[in-house]
């Protein structure tokens, strides 16, 4: 039998690629400065080391920043929820420290762009924590699936369980002793992460593409290349 796609060294994004996916797809952050909390409904824009946003011209923080001729001092925190509902749905926090600049008045009128550098972040996960400088970030890009991943997570789990069935196939038998609940937890162009969800606990498990995808299409055909293989495989036993 060929080696599981769920090797010990399957590749996955470093933890700069994460930092830049997740601020890539994301729509709303809370940003720290002054000793107040600002919640900012806007996306997130990664240039080297630079962040660009947006926030209403007459918002506390906007008159923060115009006060602050070296710039403002923040704190920008960010969670990482999981799209599928499963038990303990985030997957990471990134607190990220720099220094927030006004860049220029929106077209709008009503907001302005904002100018972030990054001077350092931590991202914390499950399975643990990684500090990164503005320089490590800068050399990274986001992942090419990141910001359709929830989408594709989301139709894999509502309208293709029985595909998730079959790829259970892949795993080693004895990560289903119990008949664990199993959802999409995660995917990258690397592969999908499920998470096997039993009624003491869960486990994440990765099935690695047999090649990285470039793009959401491409993603379609991995999976599918998997479910070929699993489907040459005998169905585990699930005691």
């Amino acid at each position: 039998m060929s080696p599981s796609p769920t090797d010990a060294e399957a590749p996955e994004p470093t933890a700069a690629e994460r930092v830049c996916s997740l601020l890539g797809a994301t729509s709303s952050v809370v940003i720290r400065a002054c000793g107040e909390y600002h919640e900012l409904d806007t996306p997130v824009s990664v240039h080297g080391s630079r962040l660009r946003l947006s926030a209403p011209l007459d918002a506390p923080l906007t008159l923060a920043v115009t006060r602050e001729q070296d710039g403002l001092a923040v704190v920008l925190d960010l969670t990482d929820i999981a799209p599928v509902a499963v038990r303990d749905r985030v997957r990471g926090r990134l607190t990220l420290a720099g220094r927030l600049h006004l860049a220029h008045l929106a077209d709008d009128g009503l907001s302005v762009h904002l100018r972030l550098h990054v001077a350092h972040a931590v991202l914390s996960t499950p399975y643990g924590t990684t500090a990164l400088t503005g320089a490590d970030i800068s050399l990274a890009r986001p992942d090419p699936l990141a910001r359709y991943e929830a989408g594709l997570l989301t139709h894999l789990a509502d309208d293709h369980p029985d595909a998730l069935a079959v790829l259970t196939r892949l795993l080693d038998p004895a990560l289903l002793t119990g008949r664990p609940d199993v959802r999409p937890l995660a995917l990258d162009r690397y592969g999908l992460v499920l998470r096997l969800d039993h009624p003491h606990g869960h486990r994440d498990v990765r099935l690695v593409f047999p090649e990285p995808a470039a793009d959401a299409d491409e993603f379609g055909h991995r999976v599918h290349q998997l479910l070929t293989a699993a489907h040459r495989t005998l169905p585990a036993h699930r005691a």
